[in-house]
């Protein structure tokens, strides 16, 4: 990334080293409030800029590992920051600080994938498997014992990244849509039909494993 640096702030947000300033106590500020810093951070506040990036990073980064992957993670998000700094004077309320960010965060992703010509198939580790959802049917238990990044790198990228968005990152759908430019309805049929491709690509896995375990035990 050439080396270039964030206003206010040492090192890009993605990095592990900005990753352990985050102390425990930190937690991001009300919606309001982010508005608030980010303004502030427009109006040349180094602290203020310092404190957006901070309040925010860990879930940039996290959009990032998914929707890039985990060894450009760090680069992407830096690339984001420094995105969201050069046109954050342009920021004009029509959605939350949030949704611009992560909509950026997203172009910056499709950016990258498109200059390479393929996503890389890689493990994600900040999220080892699927989040498991509270109804406990078959759709909703899909991730149980599935690796992240195996799974979600077979769903076409529409799907994968509403997906992402809803489940892993936890956005309403109504911020979902906004961040992917989409209307809402095509957010839930998209989570609907990645659900159903993650519950039969870890079908086909579970039978293949069932039958190589058969061979070893007859074999």
């Amino acid at each position: 990334m050439g080396g270039e640096s964030l206003p206010g702030h040492p090192q890009f947000p993605g990095s592990a080293w900005a990753r352990s300033q985050v102390r425990l106590g930190d937690v991001e500020p009300p919606v309001d409030e982010l508005a608030r810093v980010a303004a502030a951070a427009a109006d040349g506040d180094p602290l203020a800029a310092a404190a957006f990036v901070r309040a925010t990073q860990a879930d940039v980064w996290r959009l990032c590992a998914h929707l890039g992957d985990r060894q450009s993670a760090d680069d992407l998000t830096q690339e984001t920051y420094l995105r969201a700094f050069g046109s954050l004077h342009r920021f004009a309320g029509r959605s939350t600080v949030r949704t611009w960010l992560f909509s950026i965060a997203r172009r910056t992703c499709a950016d990258a994938i498109r200059r390479t010509g393929r996503r890389r198939l890689t493990l994600v580790g900040d999220d080892e498997l699927l989040e498991r959802a509270d109804t406990g049917t078959t759709a909703d238990r899909v991730g149980e014992d599935a690796v992240v990044g195996d799974l979600l790198a077979r769903l076409h990228p529409d799907r994968r990244e509403a997906f992402v968005l809803t489940q892993l990152m936890g956005l309403p759908y109504a911020e979902a849509a906004a961040v992917a430019d989409v209307p809402v309805g095509t957010i839930r049929s998209r989570v609907a039909r990645a659900r159903a491709d993650l519950v039969e690509a870890l079908g086909a896995d579970t039978a293949a494993d069932d039958e190589h375990g058969g061979r070893r035990t007859h074999g």
